[in-house]
């Protein structure tokens, strides 16, 4: 089971101060989760990009290896338009952020670390995991099974760090972790010992010999409030774990890369991205490609997403909605800014939803046609109901369009909503028509709430007649698109005349000025100082339509970069808003330093504290990365005034990620406005985030830590403080899908101390597995001066006891007719008969081909057993069909009739050398030459050759000759080539040479060893120390690089390195009785100098006349990849 946060405790909360948080990627230094969980991530979008792509005939060609730039390839060359990164860089923070909140939210649990050997818990956790994702997939709710995967993967990765994996020997992942049906072997048990003794703390491997004999599996303890733990046990090691005081002292964690650890290290990061890889595999399979990519952020642009009042009034609005929808269908398809997802939301009083969401555009033609109005008779309707459907169901920075003709019954929500606005940071715009039906009590609603929440969310109120809402939805149009960036957004009320300066930059399309007033006029001024009043419709500088309280400018396509400005001038309330389309965006968070064993910068959920400074963790994207723009300026600015905050400090913290620190905050609701430079074009641009943003002296802490069981309570502890005034704050707690919930209605807080409380939420015995529930919890001061929120999403998923994947048995391979010469393969056919079935599981869902060109059929999923039946042209001779059942375990049929298994031949003809000097260090200027040759013998030819190592050129003939020449020329500083040929059924030839002309590696001779003080018992060993001095030379060699210690937790110094002879002197307590040293030469040779004073029993004393030890010499010639 997963620890609550009330188990962390008050000191806890006091130790490690912050808000609902998680790790941010701080930059630089040796690898994190957040840099092993990119590069997994990366690499298996890329995989499933290219896959996509070659099933639907078109190639996949990154034009780089920017975020941007895959998604870009990804979607597809056919579809014309940009396409923005933002959703994917969205995504991928959002499981980086996750995948922190396990560092901060549970560092005292156990297996959600594998610490103190919790190796089945921690198991449990992986695999509970793994089914409340794949579940959250099947009913599309990605964001949660987003933040489970960043969760999950860091536990994944913790075992490879905090157990001896790696130090057993192991270099690939343990499948088992997420395998429950195979078991967990040869686990240490409670009172075996497991490690030795480190007084310094930094011993390469103190794990015992036998274990490492024995392979038994064992991890660190450790204890932040306590020291103890069972005897002769490894801790974790750190200065934040007081177990590695205690002996035996030291640590077997690889968290971070030190001089004692850099092998173990980076081997349990290649593991652990590895084992990363291998769990977003098993995701992958069990969800099928197109919703993989859809979980990983993969969209053309933002869902389209209505909300619509079907009470009796609304047949006109209707017929407008569902006009605009037909239209973006009809104008998009095809293009980059075509919908990757639609979704409805219908309400009425006192019904509302449910939501319809679906990425077919036809069946949300016929949705959307289906809607009639009627019912209603009064006013107010369930406006806000249907809003908080939405907001929680539609990705977060989605569009969403509000159409009604009536203020909201369910004002209450107001609150609910607002913070729902703030976390998901969605656009709501509201479409505003006037009704003749009979008003009862507003409740002090009216549809100036709706302009409040339009204005917060960086979104409209338009104001209408019913016959002018056509007109009105072209919005829609403009909004519905996949690189939609706002530049500019004010508001003024009550209105006064300002002139408002604003930045367009060559990277910008169909600019377009949004202004909601009465009444006004304006005054619009390009950089060449050409201006464009109000009452001309058609201008020098572009087009206005005006409908309701709605003026739209759109600019002309030719419009001049540089500073425009535009001077408005009215004493009605009015709102500016200038919007384009372009890919130079950016997407940020409110963060928070944090401490702990694992300190980090923590993302906030709710208000940031007022009375600190505000600092903000941004990532700009441009058109090619990050490394495409340079940041200027980045401010707070007020939407509804005229204060600016720019006194930022910004820290780059690498791959486009920057720290920035706002000392003051403005006062009331602020935005965040970037400047900037596109060096693509060498333009200034500006940008401006259109979520609006406070701080508050309330604090308040929950945390999303488990999944919730339909029909069982679910309670969830959270904690509330201010640092304003104390007093009774009252609670409220709302979740999207009306589930039975109890809370105090209040808490009683004093300034500065956490009061601790909960709330229960009981999902119906029928909620479908995969559901997600989104809580709201909000804390507001009895004035109603203060308040603050915190928004959390929860899985809903029902217990599962069938883990074993389906079973597949080939039955039958018909392939004699196949031709060995694969030229010859074409009107050649090949078939396959498998057998599929889930013995006692829960039923086959799917089968679907994975690899291999041919036709799969299958008989009745429904049937016990299930025949596969598999055709194929003998050129495609490998077949790879995966069955999944209900609950996502996969089973794979692999099978292939390949019979060309020799690889291509390489052979060195010629290396031309001579002028090479002997010392490298005077190489620059030469050159060297290798000339070889490759050939497929009886194969069935050469593919591909590539360069593998080495920084020369490399060319060859054609590689259709029989056989290839392959040349390379190199500078005389690289002296070692290796490339590969690869024949077409994937056979790999390597080729290698090297220049190299030192194989000798560097000498040891132990000169003396004083360790007569060191007595027999080691148990008696502590006071003592023992001496060893070696001498270490190269001969003719190119001279030592380096000397380290490999073994031993002793002290080692050297003379200088670039002495001929190099003296060595060893000193260590007598309770370490080995040393290990290696001397590395110029050339990566590798000589070793080993000494052991252990006197215990073995093998027969050496005669006296022997040396006082052995010295074993290895010359390890190291390649490098």
């Amino acid at each position: 089971m997963m620890c609550a946060v009330s188990v962390l405790g008050v000191a806890l909360l006091t130790v490690l101060s912050g808000h609902t948080v998680a790790f941010v990627p701080i930059g630089g230094g040796s690898p994190t989760h957040v840099s092993i969980t990119g590069t997994a991530l990366l690499q298996k979008v890329t995989e499933t990009c290219r896959a996509v792509a070659e099933a639907a005939g078109h190639e996949f060609n990154p034009t780089g290896s920017s975020p941007e730039e895959l998604v870009q390839a990804c979607l597809g060359p056919t579809a014309t338009g940009d396409v923005s990164g933002a959703k994917f860089h969205s995504a991928l923070q959002e499981i980086y952020t996750q995948n922190g909140l396990v560092d901060r939210n549970f560092v005292t649990s156990a297996p959600h670390h594998f610490n103190s050997e919790a190796f089945l818990e921690g198991r449990g956790l992986i695999i509970e995991g793994l089914v409340a994702i794949k579940a959250n997939i099947r009913e599309e709710n990605f964001q949660a099974a987003r933040e489970t995967l960043g969760r999950v993967l860091h536990t994944l990765q913790d075992f490879y760090s905090h157990s001896n994996w790696v130090e057993l020997g192991y270099t690939e992942p343990y499948i088992n972790l997420i395998r429950p049906d195979l078991p967990l072997e040869n686990l240490a048990g409670i009172s075996t010992a497991t490690c030795s003794d480190c007084a310094s703390g930094k011993c390469p491997n103190s794990i015992l010999p036998n274990i490492l004999k024995e392979k038994k599996l064992t991890s660190g303890y450790m204890g932040i409030f306590s020291a103890a733990k069972p005897k002769g046990k490894c801790s974790h090691g750190g200065a934040g774990d007081l177990t590695s005081t205690a002996e035996p002292r030291g640590g077997i964690s690889k968290d971070e890369r030190r001089a004692d650890n850099v092998a173990f290290h980076n081997a349990a990061v290649n593991v652990a991205t590895a084992a990363s890889l291998q769990l977003l595999e098993d995701i992958r399979l069990a969800a099928g490609d197109n919703n993989f990519l859809r979980m990983m952020g993969i969209a053309r642009s933002s869902v389209v997403c209505f909300v619509i009042d079907t009470t009796g009034s609304m047949s006109d609005d209707i017929e407008a909605a569902r006009k605009a929808v037909y239209e973006i269908i009809d104008k998009k398809k095809g293009t980059q800014d075509e919908p990757s997802e639609y979704i409805l939301v219908p309400f009425n009083d006192p019904d509302f939803g449910p939501m319809i969401r679906t990425t077919d555009a036809d069946k949300m033609k016929r949705e959307i046609s289906l809607l009639r109005a009627n019912g209603g008779g009064d006013t107010p309707e369930m406006c806000l109901s249907g809003l908080q459907v939405a907001l929680t169901g539609a990705p977060d920075s989605s569009d969403i369009y509000v159409f009604t003709d009536a203020v909201a019954k369910d004002i209450y929500l107001k609150d609910t909503i607002m913070a729902l606005i703030s976390s998901t940071k969605s656009t709501v715009s509201f479409f505003l028509t006037s009704s003749g039906r009979r008003r009862r009590s507003l409740r002090a609603s009216s549809f100036e709430d709706y302009k409040n929440l339009a204005l917060a969310s960086g979104g409209q109120a338009i104001e209408v007649s019913k016959s002018q809402l056509p007109q009105a939805t072209d919005i829609i149009l403009d909004t519905s698109t996949s690189a939609l960036v706002t530049v500019l957004q004010r508001a003024r009320n009550p209105g006064k005349q300002e002139t408002f300066p604003f930045v367009l930059d060559e990277s910008q399309k169909n600019i377009t000025i949004y202004i909601t007033a009465q009444s006004i006029t304006f005054t619009l001024t390009n950089p060449a100082g050409v201006t464009q009043n109000h009452n001309e419709v058609s201008g020098k500088l572009g087009s206005i339509n005006t409908v309701g309280n709605l003026w739209r400018i759109r600019l002309h396509a030719d419009s001049m970069k540089g500073t425009w400005q535009i001077n408005i001038i009215s004493n009605q309330p009015y709102t500016l808003k200038v919007t384009g389309q372009s890919t130079i965006t950016f997407i940020y968070d409110f963060v928070e330093r944090f401490g702990g064993p694992h300190p980090g910068y923590a993302v906030l959920s709710g208000h940031p504290q007022a009375g600190q400074p505000a600092i903000l963790m941004l990532s700009v994207i441009g058109r090619k990365g990050p490394s495409s723009v340079t940041l200027g300026d980045v401010s707070l600015v007020t939407v509804s005034g005229p204060e600016t905050v720019r006194n930022s400090t910004i820290t780059d913290m690498g791959n486009g990620d920057v720290l920035v620190t706002v000392d003051a905050v403005p006062e009331g609701e602020f935005v965040v406005s970037l400047k900037g430079t596109d060096k693509v074009s060498g333009s200034d641009f500006q940008r401006q985030s259109t979520t609006q943003m406070s701080v508050s002296k309330v604090n308040i802490k929950a945390v999303a830590d488990k999944s919730m069981e339909p029909g069982k309570t679910f309670t969830l502890p959270f904690s509330v403080m201010t640092q304003g005034s104390g007093g009774q704050y009252s609670i409220s707690a709302r979740n999207d899908k009306n589930f039975p919930m109890s809370k105090p209605p209040s808490l009683t807080l004093i300034t500065g101390q956490y009061a601790n409380s909960s709330v229960t939420i009981t999902p119906p015995a029928a909620t479908a597995s995969g559901n997600d529930v989104t809580v709201t919890l909000e804390a507001k001061s009895s004035s109603g001066a203060d308040s603050n929120y915190i928004v959390l999403r929860f899985s809903v998923v029902t217990k599962i006891t069938d883990f074993v994947p389906p079973l597949c048995e080939v039955v039958s391979v018909m392939a004699d007719d196949c031709p060995r010469d694969v030229s010859q393969c074409d009107p050649f056919k090949w078939k396959l008969t498998a057998t599929l079935s889930d013995g006692n599981g829960t039923g086959v869902e799917s089968v679907s081909l994975r690899q291999g060109s041919g036709n799969l059929t299958t008989t009745l999923l429904s049937d016990p057993i299930i025949q596969a039946n598999y055709t194929a042209s003998c050129c495609s001779q490998i077949v790879e069909f995966v069955a999944v059942d209900t609950v996502g375990n996969v089973g794979k049929c692999y099978h292939s009739i390949i019979t060309d298994f020799v690889p291509p031949l390489c052979e060195v003809v010629s290396v031309m050398a001579d002028d090479c000097p002997r010392d490298v260090s005077q190489c620059d200027p030469f050159k060297w030459k290798l000339t070889a040759t490759l050939s497929d013998g009886n194969g069935t030819g050469v593919e591909s050759v590539s360069l593998r190592q080495g920084s020369g050129n490399l060319t060859t003939t054609l590689l259709s000759d029989p056989i290839i020449q392959a040349n390379y020329t190199a500078s005389c500083c690289s002296q070692i080539v290796e490339f590969v040929a690869v024949d077409t059924f994937g056979n790999v030839g390597k080729c290698y040479h090297s220049i190299v002309t030192d194989f000798v590696p560097p000498l040891c001779e132990v000169v003396s060893v004083m360790a007569d003080d060191c007595p027999r018992d080691v148990s008696q060993c502590d006071p003592f120390k023992w001496k060893l001095t070696a001498t270490l030379s190269d001969g003719n060699g190119t001279g030592v690089a380096s000397v380290s210690l490999r073994q031993g937790s002793g002290n080692l110094t050297t003379t200088l390195l670039s002495d001929p002879i190099i003296q060595a002197n060893y000193t260590a307590s007598c309770c370490s009785q080995i040393v290990e040293f290696v001397a590395v030469d110029k050339f990566e040779n590798v000589g070793k100098c080993y000494h052991s004073i252990v006197r215990s029993a073995g093998p027969p004393t050496l005669p006296a006349s022997l040396p006082l030890c052995l010295c074993f010499l290895v010359s390890a010639f190291v390649l490098r990849f």
